[in-house]
């Protein structure tokens, strides 16, 4: 009688736990999106998106865009600059654990964007949008500070996500999503436009860029030669089942190897052509190919200026690219401007 009493006991009190997590966890989660505009203490849990990440996938077929919608955006505000979470961003994006302490240097160009993660998953996975977000790769991406961003780290500011347009490509489908910091001030900080391309399944054709010679590149141009980490948890892709698991279990899900890429080769111009290189106002653009899927090993970041002179001030480009080492093919290639005083 009393080992049946127990086994009553401990099944009323699962029920109870596993009815709390559900209205935790999931129905107050799905209550918080039915707007489009959240505080930062009040944001839908990693639980439910995962859910909604599943079922979108589940229900879509990727390389393909559904029927038109209303338009969407999520802004998030009330934010606050974690320090934890930046030192762990600098440990393993090219910058080093100690560089948030270093004097007279802003913070890294790409640490924003992994801010945005769980903010781009609402976004990813509500019903108005019309991919499915499974396997989704960036393919450009274009930076702008028109201040220092170490302006977030001063008090509380916004966020805001955007679906700008959707293109169809001979690859697939594109969207650009624009993301984009204000500080406390209510004045814009950082902005970026992520391209993501959903690939047609029945595509086969990759792209290739050889590594051949700018018309502005020196015969000789600055070269660093980087391992790229080894990090077991380190997703595929930027917005794989897998990244979304692990942050689901608060591991490292910081960093994609795209995003890796961009950002040790702004790194490695900050360290050998001074922080007047990436100094707000500040512009980069990226384009990453095909072949990037394919880092691994050793790589090499190759830079070297190029000086524009505009009607009323002079602008510093930088140009970059990333290699494998041993291979011909660019990975990566982009450029970063700068205004710099006459």
């Amino acid at each position: 009688m009393g080992n049946r009493q127990s086994h009553v006991t401990a099944a009323a009190s699962l029920s109870l736990c596993t009815l709390y997590l559900l209205y935790t966890k999931i129905y107050c989660s799905y209550c918080l999106l039915k707007t489009k505009e959240l505080h930062s203490d009040r944001q839908p849990s990693f639980s439910y998106l995962l859910i909604r990440y599943l079922s979108r996938c589940l229900s879509g077929s990727a390389g393909s865009c559904t029927k038109e919608t209303a338009a969407l955006e999520f802004t998030v505000d009330g934010c606050r600059l974690d320090t934890l979470v930046l030192r762990r961003f600098c440990s393993v994006a090219g910058y080093g654990w100690d560089y948030p302490d270093s004097e007279y240097r802003d913070l890294p160009l790409c640490f924003p964007e992994t801010l945005f993660f769980k903010l781009l998953l609402m976004l990813l996975t509500d019903k108005n949008f019309r991919l499915s977000p499974a396997g989704l790769v960036r393919v450009r991406q274009s930076i702008r500070t028109l201040q220092p961003i170490d302006e977030l780290k001063k008090g509380l500011f916004w966020m805001r996500a955007t679906v700008l347009v959707y293109r169809d490509v001979s690859a697939g489908v594109e969207v650009d999503i624009a993301l984009s910091a204000t500080s406390r001030n209510q004045s814009l900080v950082w902005e970026s436009v992520l391209t993501l391309l959903s690939r047609n399944m029945t595509q086969t054709d990759t792209t290739s860029v050889l590594l051949n010679k700018h018309e502005d590149e020196p015969l000789e141009p600055k070269q660093v030669d980087l391992t790229r980490p080894t990090f077991p948890m380190m997703p595929s892709s930027d917005f794989s089942p897998w990244r979304v698991f692990t942050a689901l279990c608060g591991l490292n899900s910081l960093i994609t190897p795209r995003l890796w890429m961009l950002s040790v080769c702004l790194a490695e111009i900050e360290k050998h052509r001074g922080v007047k290189s990436v100094t707000a106002p500040a512009s980069v653009i990226a384009q990453f190919t095909e072949d990037s899927q394919r880092l691994k090993g050793k790589v090499q970041v190759r830079f070297w200026n190029s000086s524009q002179t505009g009607s009323c001030q002079v602008t510093q480009k930088v140009c970059f690219n990333l290699t494998n080492q041993g291979r011909n093919k660019i990975l990566m290639e982009g450029h970063v401007l700068t205004n710099v005083s006459d």
